[in-house]
């Protein structure tokens, strides 16, 4: 059988492509046989690879889930629900955006307040010991998975914080300099105390578990991706 395989982010960078057809010999295949089949064809690669989550068909998948021929398979470090009466806006932006247009399409008459987090580039840190600069980062998305799982993201919102209206998810990909917007998180309600902030909160949190995008970090000494430490569970499946 043949499967196609998707790498992201230091996977990609080591095997110098980010797209290859696999074949595992094999009738009835496992994400684990695949994992090993990847393996034996870059033997390099295998603290990355043996370290890496993994995704059949853009959801998460597990050792022992099965893999059919001419399934799509990605793998990919640790990451440094949608319809209904009300509005909710998701993008993987490759440009700037403007914050009050998000604003405008998550409002409703009804709505009295909007909680808006925005993450930047940072130019200098210090934190932990770390101090360093950054010149630039690069964002990339499995963007397929990556947005569903921003649906998935907004749907757990809803359950826990049934009084909210719009929800906006917004993720820049590619080069991001000093200073530029990151991401975009906003929630709306009725009143403030309705779950707008808690929303919010939880909506960038959850973001950096389980939605698939990654950043490459470029400082004055050099570059380097940088990847979380959240490994996915069967419960993190839609």
């Amino acid at each position: 059988m043949q499967v196609r395989i998707l790498l992201f982010a230091t996977l990609k960078d080591l095997a110098g492509r980010n797209r290859l057809a696999l074949t595992i010999p094999l009738e009835h295949a496992t994400v684990a046989n695949v994992r090993q089949a990847l393996i034996a064809e870059y033997p390099a690669m295998k603290p990355n690879v043996d370290a890496a989550i993994a995704a059949v068909n853009e959801e998460y998948a597990f050792p022992q889930d099965a893999v059919h021929d001419g399934d799509e398979v990605a793998f990919f470090p640790p990451v440094s629900g949608g319809s209904g009466e009300f509005p909710e806006v998701f993008r993987l932006a490759s440009e700037p955006f403007s914050t009050d247009e998000i604003i405008a399409a998550i409002t409703i008459p009804a709505t009295g307040a909007v909680c808006v987090f925005s993450g930047m580039v940072r130019g200098e840190t210090n934190r932990d010991g770390d101090a360093h600069q950054t010149q630039n980062l690069e964002y990339e998305a499995y963007e397929p998975m990556a947005l569903a799982k921003m649906r998935q993201v907004a749907a757990e919102i809803r359950d826990q914080w049934p009084l909210v209206q719009g929800i906006a998810i917004i993720q820049r990909v590619g080069k991001l300099t000093v200073g530029q917007n990151t991401i975009l998180i906003a929630c709306s309600s009725g009143h403030r105390d309705q779950g707008c902030f808690e929303a919010a909160r939880y909506g960038i949190d959850r973001l950096k578990e389980i939605v698939p995008v990654w950043k490459k970090e470029v400082r004055p000494d050099g570059q380097s991706w940088v990847e979380g430490h959240y490994l996915p569970t069967p419960e993190d499946r839609a």
